[in-house]
Protein backbone atom coordinates (compact mmCIF):
# COMPACT_ATOMS: atom_id res chain seq x y z
CA UNK A 1 0.00 0.00 0.00
CA UNK A 2 0.96 3.09 -0.89
CA UNK A 3 0.11 7.07 -0.15
CA UNK A 4 0.22 10.01 -1.26
CA UNK A 5 0.70 12.81 1.35
CA UNK A 6 -0.24 16.24 0.22
CA UNK A 7 0.75 18.89 2.91
CA UNK A 8 -0.57 22.37 3.18
CA UNK A 9 -2.68 23.29 -0.41
CA UNK A 10 -4.12 25.71 0.89
CA UNK A 11 -4.83 29.05 -0.41
CA UNK A 12 -2.75 30.82 2.02
CA UNK A 13 0.75 29.25 0.74
CA UNK A 14 -0.07 30.66 -2.63
CA UNK A 15 0.16 33.62 -5.07
CA UNK A 16 -2.34 36.43 -3.30
CA UNK A 17 -2.20 34.60 0.33
CA UNK A 18 -1.14 35.76 3.28
CA UNK A 19 2.52 33.64 3.44
CA UNK A 20 2.17 33.47 0.01
CA UNK A 21 4.72 30.74 -1.83
CA UNK A 22 6.24 31.69 -5.02
CA UNK A 23 4.36 29.53 -7.55
CA UNK A 24 2.63 27.78 -4.66
CA UNK A 25 -0.13 27.30 -7.16
CA UNK A 26 1.42 25.49 -10.07
CA UNK A 27 1.96 22.68 -7.95
CA UNK A 28 -1.94 21.72 -8.01
CA UNK A 29 -2.43 20.37 -11.16
CA UNK A 30 0.53 17.81 -11.09
CA UNK A 31 -0.57 16.76 -8.12
CA UNK A 32 -4.21 15.96 -9.46
CA UNK A 33 -2.43 13.88 -12.14
CA UNK A 34 -0.38 11.77 -9.22
CA UNK A 35 -3.38 10.77 -7.05
CA UNK A 36 -4.32 7.57 -9.20
CA UNK A 37 -0.87 5.94 -8.78
CA UNK A 38 -1.84 5.67 -5.01
CA UNK A 39 -3.83 3.38 -2.89
CA UNK A 40 -4.27 6.11 -0.23
CA UNK A 41 -4.52 10.30 -0.27
CA UNK A 42 -4.06 11.82 2.40
CA UNK A 43 -4.28 16.09 2.72
CA UNK A 44 -3.23 18.01 5.51
CA UNK A 45 -4.20 21.11 6.36
CA UNK A 46 -2.55 24.17 8.84
CA UNK A 47 -5.72 25.24 10.52
CA UNK A 48 -4.82 27.76 13.19
CA UNK A 49 -7.42 29.44 15.64
CA UNK A 50 -7.13 33.34 15.74
CA UNK A 51 -4.11 34.45 17.93
CA UNK A 52 -2.07 31.98 17.14
CA UNK A 53 1.05 32.26 18.91
CA UNK A 54 3.61 31.28 16.12
CA UNK A 55 1.56 34.96 14.47
CA UNK A 56 3.63 37.63 14.87
CA UNK A 57 0.75 39.69 15.54
CA UNK A 58 0.55 37.96 18.95
CA UNK A 59 3.93 39.28 20.18
CA UNK A 60 4.09 43.17 20.56
CA UNK A 61 6.51 44.98 18.48
CA UNK A 62 7.37 41.87 16.24
CA UNK A 63 7.97 41.71 12.99
CA UNK A 64 6.98 38.33 10.76
CA UNK A 65 9.54 36.13 9.93
CA UNK A 66 11.49 37.38 12.93
CA UNK A 67 12.55 34.44 15.51
CA UNK A 68 11.30 33.75 19.04
CA UNK A 69 11.67 31.48 21.56
CA UNK A 70 8.48 28.82 22.21
CA UNK A 71 9.17 26.33 25.70
CA UNK A 72 9.58 23.69 23.13
CA UNK A 73 12.28 25.58 20.95
CA UNK A 74 12.77 28.00 18.77
CA UNK A 75 9.98 29.61 16.33
CA UNK A 76 9.75 31.55 13.38
CA UNK A 77 7.01 34.46 13.71
CA UNK A 78 4.49 34.20 10.68
CA UNK A 79 2.02 36.49 9.14
CA UNK A 80 -1.87 35.75 10.78
CA UNK A 81 -2.14 32.40 8.15
CA UNK A 82 -4.68 29.48 7.54
CA UNK A 83 -7.46 31.08 10.19
CA UNK A 84 -10.08 27.93 10.95
CA UNK A 85 -12.68 28.68 8.49
CA UNK A 86 -11.32 31.38 6.30
CA UNK A 87 -10.59 31.40 3.05
CA UNK A 88 -7.16 31.21 3.17
CA UNK A 89 -7.28 27.92 5.25
CA UNK A 90 -9.56 26.49 2.06
CA UNK A 91 -8.02 24.27 0.22
CA UNK A 92 -6.53 25.78 -3.68
CA UNK A 93 -10.03 25.49 -6.27
CA UNK A 94 -7.50 23.55 -8.62
CA UNK A 95 -6.72 21.02 -6.18
CA UNK A 96 -8.94 17.80 -6.81
CA UNK A 97 -10.12 16.99 -3.27
CA UNK A 98 -13.07 14.43 -4.20
CA UNK A 99 -10.07 11.97 -4.27
CA UNK A 100 -8.42 12.49 -0.65
CA UNK A 101 -9.32 9.69 1.70
CA UNK A 102 -8.48 11.60 5.04
CA UNK A 103 -8.23 15.25 5.92
CA UNK A 104 -5.32 15.89 9.03
CA UNK A 105 -5.98 19.12 10.24
CA UNK A 106 -3.22 20.69 12.44
CA UNK A 107 -2.01 23.97 14.01
CA UNK A 108 -5.38 23.94 15.87
CA UNK A 109 -3.38 24.30 19.87
CA UNK A 110 -2.95 28.67 20.00
CA UNK A 111 0.00 27.59 22.06
CA UNK A 112 1.70 25.37 19.56
CA UNK A 113 3.08 25.06 16.01
CA UNK A 114 2.80 22.27 14.26
CA UNK A 115 4.71 21.98 10.72
CA UNK A 116 5.17 18.49 10.30
CA UNK A 117 2.15 15.90 9.33
CA UNK A 118 2.84 13.74 12.19
CA UNK A 119 3.30 15.82 15.36
CA UNK A 120 3.48 19.25 16.48
CA UNK A 121 6.21 21.14 16.73
CA UNK A 122 6.80 20.24 20.70
CA UNK A 123 7.60 16.76 18.40
CA UNK A 124 5.22 14.97 21.31
CA UNK A 125 2.01 15.42 20.37
CA UNK A 126 0.59 13.48 17.35
CA UNK A 127 -1.90 14.42 15.04
CA UNK A 128 -2.86 10.78 14.24
CA UNK A 129 -1.43 9.99 10.94
CA UNK A 130 0.96 7.55 11.54
CA UNK A 131 -2.14 5.46 13.32
CA UNK A 132 -4.29 5.86 10.27
CA UNK A 133 -1.10 4.92 8.16
CA UNK A 134 -0.49 1.86 9.68
CA UNK A 135 -4.14 0.98 10.14
CA UNK A 136 -4.45 0.88 6.06
CA UNK A 137 -1.21 -0.89 5.66
CA UNK A 138 0.72 2.05 4.41
CA UNK A 139 4.34 2.04 4.96
CA UNK A 140 5.77 3.77 1.84
CA UNK A 141 4.56 7.35 1.54
CA UNK A 142 5.22 10.00 -1.05
CA UNK A 143 5.30 13.96 0.00
CA UNK A 144 4.44 16.87 -1.70
CA UNK A 145 2.90 20.24 -1.34
CA UNK A 146 3.81 23.60 0.72
CA UNK A 147 6.67 24.82 1.73
CA UNK A 148 9.41 22.27 0.62
CA UNK A 149 11.69 23.53 3.84
CA UNK A 150 8.98 23.84 6.26
CA UNK A 151 6.25 21.80 7.04
CA UNK A 152 7.12 19.45 3.62
CA UNK A 153 10.15 18.53 4.78
CA UNK A 154 9.68 18.47 8.65
CA UNK A 155 6.75 15.91 7.78
CA UNK A 156 9.05 13.76 5.65
CA UNK A 157 11.83 13.92 9.10
CA UNK A 158 9.41 12.88 11.33
CA UNK A 159 7.97 9.87 8.53
CA UNK A 160 11.79 8.31 8.63
CA UNK A 161 12.19 8.98 12.00
CA UNK A 162 8.24 7.25 12.37
CA UNK A 163 9.88 3.91 10.43
CA UNK A 164 8.11 4.90 7.23
CA UNK A 165 9.89 4.90 3.95
CA UNK A 166 9.49 8.27 2.44
CA UNK A 167 9.82 9.67 -0.75
CA UNK A 168 9.84 13.53 -1.70
CA UNK A 169 8.69 14.32 -5.36
CA UNK A 170 10.63 18.17 -5.97
CA UNK A 171 8.61 19.15 -8.96
CA UNK A 172 5.42 18.80 -7.04
CA UNK A 173 6.38 21.06 -4.07
CA UNK A 174 7.45 24.93 -3.50
CA UNK A 175 9.57 26.50 -1.34
CA UNK A 176 9.62 29.67 1.23
CA UNK A 177 13.69 29.86 1.62
CA UNK A 178 13.87 31.58 4.16
CA UNK A 179 17.60 32.66 5.01
CA UNK A 180 18.73 29.76 3.37
CA UNK A 181 16.14 27.28 4.64
CA UNK A 182 15.54 25.31 1.72
CA UNK A 183 19.52 24.48 1.54
CA UNK A 184 19.26 23.37 4.80
CA UNK A 185 16.04 21.33 4.49
CA UNK A 186 17.26 19.03 1.20
CA UNK A 187 20.57 18.44 3.84
CA UNK A 188 18.32 17.68 6.89
CA UNK A 189 16.21 15.15 4.39
CA UNK A 190 19.17 13.49 2.79
CA UNK A 191 21.21 12.92 5.60
CA UNK A 192 17.56 11.07 7.15
CA UNK A 193 17.35 9.34 4.37
CA UNK A 194 14.65 10.54 2.91
CA UNK A 195 14.23 10.10 -1.30
CA UNK A 196 14.36 13.08 -2.66
CA UNK A 197 12.77 12.87 -6.70
CA UNK A 198 14.15 15.66 -8.49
Amino acid sequence: MKALVVIDPQNDFCPGGALAVTDGDSIMQPINGMMDAFDLVILTQDWHPQGHSSFASSHDGAAPFTLTEMPYGPQVLWPDHCIQGSDGAAFHPALDTVRADAVIRKGTNPAVDSYSAFFENDKATATGLAGLLRDRGCEDLTMVGLATDYCVAWSALDGVANGFRIEVRLPACRAIDLDGSLDKALADMRAAGVTLME
